[in-house]
């Protein structure tokens, strides 16, 4: 079956820019004339660029990668840049007598180490936490649209809180597992000065000193850290949004700006910050205590510290970083997703099963 020559097929068969000029047409209208006898009845035909929407389809593989890839920016970069404000806080937890409050923290680290202190171990932290990022945002993608599939659309709508918990508990399990080596080695070169510059010798070193199931001594506190601080992160971040959109913001969130909504991430996400850090925080002086000291256990750190300095040793400084950082992490996420066509977070139930 030969080729019609209509200006439909030839716009779908090849780009513009070579049918736009009575030449190509000259040259198209030879081409087919040659070719006809060879082609087959059912042409595949490839969209001209124009044709291409460019736009991301909704749960799709290149979906999740764009929001895996979106996780890896938001807690890499942002995990990155704050810090002197982790190495101040964990020094705090670990050796409340010399690092007494934040300021006089900050002045015995430089004092000691110099500007360059302020920022030992950032590699394993921006490894570890573009790691965790990637699962943390999108597995918690992928379970959200699983677990409202699992319900169906009247029970979605009904119990969307319990879907973001737990879509977001199963994805900080994944997460955790990925960051726990990191982290390890990140609190001991935070901590323990002298003890290796970074990642690159304080890895292979911690590893001579516990095996390499010493990485993962913290996986339990970590996981009793990041999981209700991620489920408070994820499903406080989605009703604050939802309730801003409803109560505060006049307009409906698919009327308002791009950089209204992206406010809004900001807001939300550091609003949600402020819940996680309270949340979270006994564990994380845990995780802090263990990975400082060999052979410690959960009993020595409570023996230690006690149950209200488990609760608010450097709480304070952990509010304004957390607060900061989620608030940072949301806004970063969502203007990835915005750069790539994709809807912000928030703000409306979750997806409805397909039919």
């Amino acid at each position: 079956m030969a080729y019609t020559d209509n200006s439909k097929f030839r716009t779908t068969l090849i780009p513009n820019f070579l049918y736009n000029t009575a030449s190509s047409s000259s040259s198209f209208s030879s081409f087919t004339n040659t070719c006809e006898s060879s082609i087959v009845k059912k042409p595949f035909l490839v969209p001209a660029p124009k044709e291409s929407s460019g736009k991301i389809e909704m749960f799709s593989p290149a979906y999740y990668a764009a929001c895996t890839f979106g996780g890896v920016m938001s807690c890499g970069l942002t995990h990155m840049a704050v810090t002197p404000l982790d190495l101040v806080k964990c020094n705090m937890q670990i050796d409340p007598a010399k690092y007494k409050s934040i300021s006089s923290g900050f002045g015995v680290l430089l004092k000691e180490q110099g500007a360059r202190g302020f920022f030992r171990g950032w590699v394993p932290t921006l490894l570890g936490y573009s790691a965790q990022g990637a699962c943390k945002y999108g597995f918690y993608e992928y379970f959200k649209k699983y677990y409202t599939d699992l319900a169906g659309p009247e029970n979605a709508a009904k119990y969307k809180t319990l879907i973001f918990l737990a879509g977001s508990a199963s994805a900080e399990v994944i997460a955790d597992v990925a960051l726990c080596p990191f982290e390890a080695v990140k609190v001991r070169v935070q901590t323990q000065p002298g003890f290796a510059r970074g990642l690159s010798d304080g890895l292979p070193k911690f590893v001579r000193a516990e095996g390499a199931s010493g990485l993962y001594k913290g996986i339990v506190p970590l996981w009793g850290r990041q999981i209700p601080y991620t489920m408070m992160k994820f499903a406080s971040f989605e009703t604050i949004v939802e309730q801003l959109y409803k109560n505060v913001i006049p307009t409906p969130k698919d009327q308002c700006s791009k950089s209204t909504q992206l406010g809004v991430s900001f807001a939300g996400g550091y609003l949600a910050g402020i819940l996680c850090a309270i949340v979270s925080h006994p564990a994380d002086n845990l995780v802090s205590f263990l990975n400082n000291a060999k052979g410690a256990t959960v009993g020595d750190a409570v023996n230690k510290l006690g149950v209200m300095g488990l609760c608010t040793r450097g709480l304070p400084i952990r509010i304004v970083m957390i607060g900061t950082l989620t608030g940072a992490q949301w806004g970063i996420y969502d203007s990835f997703k915005v750069f790539v066509g994709l809807p912000t977070t928030g703000g409306a139930a979750p997806p409805t099963p397909a039919k």
